[in-house]
């Protein structure tokens, strides 16, 4: 799990000490060395709440992409790849003010405390505080419904109230969608008359109101084309004020600060670093972009080397195996992978297959890193030299600290690309999806364009040209037109999670609504288990709740995934 700027996390959680009353004989009630909640600054109340939604949409994205094969996923087995410890942050972060997990670091301050300490104060002060509670519990309501997707059910009618409920019993998933958008319609209320920031650090839309009810709206059409309520669905994309263009684009922006507080984009982090890239990008999908001559793929990875051991190199020639850096070139790949890219990546794109759990080789600066975009990464211009003394292969310049745009990336939350494909999701003709593809597709390609100019040092020569995305374009939407059936599916479904690369949530929820595309590749274990339709609880709640006892399996369905049972859905897996 990854944590931002701890170091303001650590002066936030001074902020937000409770107080111990007491009786002297000078008269006090308060202590004079501790400092009671309504006396903490409600502007370092609101930072850090948007600091740990800003890393719970990463911890929460980073695990459904996984699981989609949009990133890599380290495990041959579900069960034993997604123990109780992976949403521990998480949990943590939506509910507590102050949590030390172990291996994980400092968590940052939860969001329904600080939440309840902001409305304590706006009830004592004349200063208006609508702005703060407003936007704080747009993030409690979304990391709320978050949480039931990945759990299954979520603490919210007892959640927040230690004293009578120390213990908090879990609510059904669908009492806490409820709950959810019952906050999002408070939240609303409280920013509709644009209140004042009070100076506050509005971290996504810059104290914008009219941004944060779009936001809201935009909540909302994730939750109702998950419960499939079309009627509410459509009545909010006929009120037209829902994240429809860039400029709306709910999103987390990083900086290149590489001091403590760093508050680069947390990919860049791991892997622009002095001994190379840290984790492996998703063989699936570097070969899916391939393949499709996605006008994408230079902005989303940067190869460090032009061929992969086993596969072939950028000039048409086979690479030879190499057991010292990826020893499953030598491997025949099993029969359940016909079909798919099983260890190596063409043209350089060094990855790793979904499941594959092989120790770590020499190869930090021969793999694949994240790219120009989201990541503030390296924009790809193919500036391939010197041969690699173990495979032979050209390398680029590399990765290092502050190369390429220097993390100053985004964390994608909900971009208007995302609401174009959800409206394709929701319609009802293959003529209305067709528009909401070809929009998405629009939409995505020219922001994700944008990134290159993070990247000073690139040659942007060999960036696409407009004809090249117009033509993907053209040809993407004529083969959807044309294809039937399951081929159909596949191909939204497929421009679908491309588009959601880097914020890539919504894209489990997909997956365990359609079962599509049933193209992704399957495990590296013939038999992984069943397909997780939830997660475990938070292993640090269940040993502190004696309410909740631990799953057993990750077979539990959502409320809302009226599909069959696993192991047989998602027909892929």
């Amino acid at each position: 799990m990854k944590n931002i700027f701890k170091p303001i996390t650590l002066v936030i959680l001074a902020g937000l000490t409770f107080f111990a009353c007491e009786t002297t004989e000078l008269g006090l009630t308060v202590s004079p060395n501790e400092l009671a909640p309504t006396q903490s600054d409600p502007n370092l109340l609101l930072n850090s709440i948007q600091l740990a939604y800003a890393s719970n949409q990463d911890d929460f994205g980073d695990v459904a992409a996984q699981l989609t094969r949009i990133e890599y996923f380290n495990g041959r087995n579900y069960f034993n790849g997604l123990p109780g410890t992976t949403l521990n942050a998480v949990w943590a972060r939506t509910y507590s003010s102050s949590f030390t997990i172990p291996g994980n670091g400092a968590v940052d301050v939860g969001i329904l405390t600080n939440i309840q300490t902001l409305e304590a104060i706006d009830a004592e002060s004349e200063v208006d505080y609508s702005f703060h509670i407003g936007v704080g519990k747009i993030m409690y309501a979304h990391s709320l419904l978050q949480l039931v997707d990945m759990l299954g059910g979520a603490a919210f009618s007892q959640a927040g109230n230690a004293a009578e409920f120390p213990a908090p019993a879990l609510d059904s998933g669908e009492e806490v969608y409820a709950g959810a958008l019952g906050i999002l319609a408070e939240a609303e209320a409280l920013l509709a008359s644009g209140p004042d920031t009070q100076g506050s650090t509005d971290m996504f839309y810059g104290g914008d109101t009219e941004k944060w009810i779009k936001a809201i709206n935009s909540i909302r059409l994730r939750t109702y084309k998950n419960t499939g309520n079309k009627a509410a669905f459509d009545a909010i994309v006929a009120g037209d004020n829902y994240i429809s263009s860039a400029d709306d684009d709910f999103q987390f922006q990083y900086g290149v600060s590489e001091l403590q507080p760093s508050d680069r984009h947390p990919d860049y982090e791991t892997s622009y670093t002095p001994t190379g890239v840290g984790p492996y990008r998703s063989n699936w999908l570097m070969n899916l972009m391939l393949e499709n001559n996605d006008p994408r793929i230079r902005y989303y990875f940067y190869r460090q080397a032009n061929g992969v051991p086993g596969a072939i190199d950028v000039d048409g020639n086979a690479v030879p195996p190499n057991e010292e850096t990826i020893s499953c070139s030598f491997f025949t790949p099993p029969a359940h992978y016909d079909g798919f890219v099983f260890c190596s990546t063409d043209n350089g794109y060094w990855g790793r297959s979904h499941g594959n759990d092989e120790g770590g080789p020499p190869d930090g600066f021969l793999k694949a890193a994240p790219g120009v975009y989201p990541a503030g990464g390296r924009f790809d211009d193919s500036q391939f030299g010197d041969a690699d003394a173990i495979t032979g292969v050209l390398l680029a310049p590399g990765v290092g600290l502050g190369q390429g745009g220097g993390g100053a990336g985004i964390e994608p939350i909900i971009l208007s690309s995302y609401v174009d494909f959800w409206i394709g999701e929701m319609a009802t003709t293959d003529m209305e999806r067709a528009a909401a593809l070809q929009a998405g597709l629009e939409k995505s390609i020219a922001k994700v364009q944008t990134f290159g100019a993070l990247d000073g040092s690139a040659d942007g020569s060999v960036a696409p040209s407009e004809d090249d995305v117009e033509t993907y374009i053209s040809d993407i939407v004529a083969a959807y037109n044309a294809a039937t059936g399951d081929a159909k599916q596949n191909i939204f479904a497929e421009q679908y999670f491309t588009t959601l690369y880097g914020g890539g949530f919504e894209s489990y929820n997909y997956y365990r609504k359609t079962g599509f595309p049933t193209t992704v590749a399957p495990n590296w274990e013939l038999d992984p288990g069943p397909f997780p339709r939830t997660l475990l609880f938070p292993q640090n709640e269940v040993l502190n709740n004696p309410n909740l006892s631990q799953k057993t399996d990750l077979t539990t369905q959502v409320f809302w995934d009226t599909n069959p049972s696993s192991p047989t859905f998602p027909p892929a897996n």
